[in-house]
């Protein structure tokens, strides 16, 4: 291989080597600090894939079995380090099969860039073999895409897909890159993305607005913070424990805020939304101040719109302007990023208690402890309950794993009663929901946190959605924990049919194969248990392992996630049972 001086001595320019545009992608994905993808080769995008193997002692290639698995895990990394994800495929099944993936991670903010290849220039738009159009496919999924078609477009594109990717409100980007691109050779220089014209992604904090929640915030009577994702991203953790701290406020979650704060903090209320808790539902209808953070009042959180909060002041500590009166209007916008916005408002803050407050709060908790909370977690019937796993894996962790959860009951479970001491410690698919995204989305965690245990818990359907990934477990040698939670129903469907559809089990009941002797295949040590006597020594073994491990716990095949708030019903009326 040539060097890159003796490149230099070809390019035209001094300053620039002389190299192909596959060899150029590779240069600014190291320049972009990447050291490890996820990615499936394919005829348009072989000439990278070919550079992959000759700068593998640099670049880190993962070999996934689907690339949905490929964004999921990307994602995955993304969320436990805070870097940019970055998974590859080539044209056709390839890039559709990423879309998934796409969704996913922009409705949940994630940072990530994935480069698909593509026909040649040339045979744009013919319906040649593997063509499809990416680019108009993926445009709603995407915070931004583009389809480069010349070589000397590919260092300028790439800087600009991270910068737009990482900053703001993070987000996918797509570059669909035709085949002739990455044969054709340019003159490689690469500069930074520090900024695009008309593109503003971190507005500035309005001085008069943080002034005005000051005021509103120190005048309350009946505070309640709810915070998001917003926060993590952020980087706000420090500044909303002390916001909460000093002025006394209670504060609740949303699912993908939570580990934002720890779970035993005293002021920490529990989860909002329709399986969350009880107290912070409930009281979000008599606080006479809202203060949300890094939030976008997604209808799971508020329930019918007509009825949440009309009480309230609303005050919106938000990054995206989009967010800002889209779904419940604020009486106070502060627009800007959260740490920034929330350490100018720190010390306009006055100290405060609000002990009448937190005591509704506990009363409420109280409630719910005695109708749901005790018989989960220490059940007196002979089947396993959810949360009774969930909370022996606390345990045995210390409340210091990171838990990856699929979508459907055991993630609402999980949710609701997984503890943590540090952030970035909950990766779940909040907004788009999907299915199998637990499995791949550990890998990824892992291999960004190889100093932390990773736990994917995840359902029976779930699971054989993405079961394929366990062959990159399996490559890769990666000590991911797998807990399946067994029910033998899609247990998330099968309770609105129970409580809204007269209990027509429709498509919901699972004829579920052998999994340990799936997971044996795949050279993971497997073990199955469906007895209550056997979880905890099961999990302390499960934690012990250096290596893979796959844990199925049977549960209760019919047991519902309460509390519970009907869909597009106010937030009070929250079912217990």
């Amino acid at each position: 291989m040539e060097t890159l001086k003796e490149k230099k001595k070809e390019a035209k320019n001094p300053a620039t080597i002389r190299i192909s545009g596959a060899e150029a992608i590779i240069h600014c994905l190291l320049a972009e600090g990447v050291d490890l993808l996820y990615g499936y080769p394919g005829g348009a995008i072989m000439p990278v894939y070919d550079e992959l193997y000759k700068f593998q002692d640099k670049l880190t290639h993962i070999l996934t079995r689907h690339e949905q698995g490929a964004t999921h895990a990307a994602q995955g990394y993304a969320r436990v380090t805070g870097k940019v994800g970055v998974a590859m495929a080539t044209s056709g099944p390839g890039a559709t099969n990423m879309v998934t993936g796409l969704a996913d991670a922009q409705i949940d903010s994630t940072p990530m860039v994935c480069i698909t290849g593509q026909v040649t220039r040339q045979l744009l738009g013919s319906d040649a073999f593997q063509e499809t159009d990416i680019i108009g496919i993926s445009t709603p999924v995407t915070k931004w895409n583009y389809q480069v078609t010349r070589a000397e477009e590919i260092p300028e594109i790439l800087a600009k897909a991270f910068y737009i990717a990482r900053s703001g409100r993070p987000g996918p980007v797509l570059v669909d890159i035709t085949k002739n691109a990455q044969i054709d050779e340019l003159d490689f220089s690469y500069e930074h993305c520090t900024g695009i014209r008309s593109y503003n992604p971190v507005p500035k904090p309005d001085a008069s607005a943080i002034e005005a929640a000051a005021q509103m915030i120190n005048a309350a009577k009946k505070p309640m913070i709810v915070f998001g994702q917003g926060v993590i991203l952020g980087h706000a953790e420090d500044e909303l424990k002390e916001l909460i701290e000093k002025a006394g406020i209670p504060a609740a979650w949303t699912v993908l805020g939570l580990s934002a704060l720890d779970s035993d903090h005293p002021m920490n209320v529990g989860m909002v939304g329709m399986h969350g808790n009880y107290a912070p539902n409930m009281l979000t209808n008599e606080c006479d101040v809202l203060i949300a953070i890094g939030m976008r009042f997604d209808d799971r959180v508020t329930g019918s719109l007509d009825t949440y909060a009309k009480q309230a002041k609303v005050i919106h500590f938000e990054i995206d302007p989009a967010e800002i009166n889209k779904n419940v209007i604020a009486d106070i916008p502060v627009l800007g990023n959260s740490k920034e916005t929330l350490s100018l408002l720190l010390p306009k803050i006055k100290k405060n208690n609000h002990g009448a407050w937190h005591d509704e709060f506990k009363k409420r908790y109280k409630i719910e402890y005695d109708a749901v909370i005790k018989d989960e977690l220490y059940p007196t019937k002979e089947g396993m309950t959810m949360a009774e796993v969930i909370n022996e894996i606390n345990i045995a962790s210390g409340h210091k794993a990171v838990i990856v959860s699929d979508v459907g009951q055991h993630q609402m479970i999980a949710c609701r009663y997984s503890k943590f001491k540090q952030s970035k410690s909950n990766i779940t698919s909040g907004g788009l929901g999907t299915m199998g995204f637990a499995l791949p989305a550990a890998i990824g965690a892992k291999m960004g946190a190889m100093e932390r245990e990773v736990v994917a818990i995840i359902g029976d359907g779930g699971y054989q959605m993405t079961i394929q990934e366990l062959g990159t477990i399996f490559q890769n040698k990666t000590p991911v924990k797998i807990v399946v939670l067994n029910n033998d129903h899609l247990g998330m469907v099968r309770q609105w049919q129970e409580l809204f559809f007269e209990s027509r089990y429709a498509s919901t009941v699972m004829s579920n194969p052998n999994f340990v002797k799936i997971a044996e295949g795949y050279d993971i040590t497997a073990k199955k248990i469906t007895e209550r006597k056997d979880l905890k020594a099961s999990v302390t073994e499960m934690l012990a392992s250096k290596d893979a491990y796959f844990l199925e716990v049977e549960v209760e095949k019919e047991d519902n996630v309460f509390p519970m708030i009907p869909s597009g019903a106010c937030v009070t009326e929250i079912r217990l049972k």
